[in-house]
């Protein structure tokens, strides 16, 4: 089983910054996958970005050239660092680890943008 708990949301002003951090613990040697969703109210979860093992990643168009996504050695934290923030990306913020074909979640923290 794999747990997931993100810290690093909160309030800023448009064109401000911000840092979310997922900490996994468990069976994180079984991660193939890890990354970022968010979910505006009103609006269906979407993906943000994702990294596979190997170290590519996946950015939706919205946030691309924005935010950056990494993760530590040990592969058992990632980062969304988030620049240039803008009203529009205000939303719950996941965070996701995919498990032998298996989604896991965070409870989700809260990014709110202000005009």
């Amino acid at each position: 089983q794999v747990h997931l708990v993100e810290s690093g949301g909160g309030l800023v002003q448009a064109g401000g910054s911000l840092r979310l951090s997922c900490a996994a613990s468990g069976s994180t040697a079984s991660i193939n996958v890890m990354g970022w969703y968010r979910q505006a109210p009103g609006k269906q979860r979407e993906l943000v970005a994702r990294m596979f093992n190997g170290g590519s990643i996946d950015y939706t168009d919205a946030v691309r050239g924005r935010f950056a996504l990494s993760r530590n050695n040990a592969r058992n934290r990632w980062y969304l660092q988030m620049h240039s923030l803008k009203p529009e990306d205000t939303a719950v913020y996941y965070c996701n680890a995919v498990t032998f074909g298996n989604n896991k979640w965070g409870q989700g923290t809260q990014v709110t943008v202000s005009a």
